[in-house]
């Protein structure tokens, strides 16, 4: 019985301040995973550090925006920001596209010149550019995802640690309010950008040292 009445204590506390919760258990896990930078740990246990860190902001941003209809944000935007959005992606979009062909090119340029001539060394060393380049463009690709969900929850349930006001569905957690208010109180747009971007940070590490000679 103490154990359970312990328990519903901790849960009280969370529910009532969910983000200084989650900004001090986030902070618990980033100063063990400079720990375990410091210390040189294996890939997988940076990896458990991480995901243990960015964890209860990702899981609760995942359930906000999950329950939160399309046509929420529909209402939410403007008729300019709607297309000033498509037009800025479509500005981006291009520049990429330019980019991977220069950048492609370069590649296919620099693998043959380092290959000399000899076949059989190209396609390794062009999978050694592979897995070195791989890991960056997964790590932007998330940190753009990142911005775009936190972007979103900003819109959703605003910058208060608890918002007295949101536009998450009610219907969402409605039988259980503790675990509402701690779920929107941890899709903080600010907890999940900080976590997320570490994470961004730290995903080309995970693969370790690799050396890339051209």
């Amino acid at each position: 019985m103490a154990g359970v009445a312990a328990g519903e204590r901790i849960a009280g506390a969370v529910a009532r301040h969910p983000l200084a919760w989650g900004a001090a258990w986030s902070l618990a896990f980033g100063a063990l995973l400079v720990v375990a930078l410091v210390a040189d740990w294996p890939a997988w246990a940076d990896a458990i550090v991480l995901t243990a860190m960015v964890g209860p902001s990702l899981a609760a941003t995942v359930t906000v925006l999950h329950a939160t209809p399309r046509r929420h944000f529909d209402e939410m935007s403007s008729v300019f920001g709607h297309f000033a959005v498509r037009y800025a992606a479509l500005v981006i979009g291009v520049v990429a596209w330019s980019a991977s062909v220069v950048v492609g090119a370069a590649i296919s340029q620099a693998i043959q010149l380092a290959a000399e001539g000899r076949e059989d060394e190209i396609l390794g060393t062009g999978v050694d550019v592979m897995l070195f380049l791989v890991p960056i463009l997964v790590a932007l690709l998330w940190a753009a995802f990142v911005l775009r969900c936190a972007w979103f929850l900003g819109r959703v349930r605003g910058w208060g640690e608890v918002p007295a006001s949101d536009r998450v569905p009610p219907a969402m957690l409605a039988s259980r309010p503790a675990l509402r208010r701690t779920v929107i109180g941890l899709a903080h747009p600010g907890l999940f950008s900080a976590t997320g971007l570490v994470v961004a940070v730290m995903l080309p590490a995970l693969q370790g040292t690799h050396e890339l000679v051209l």
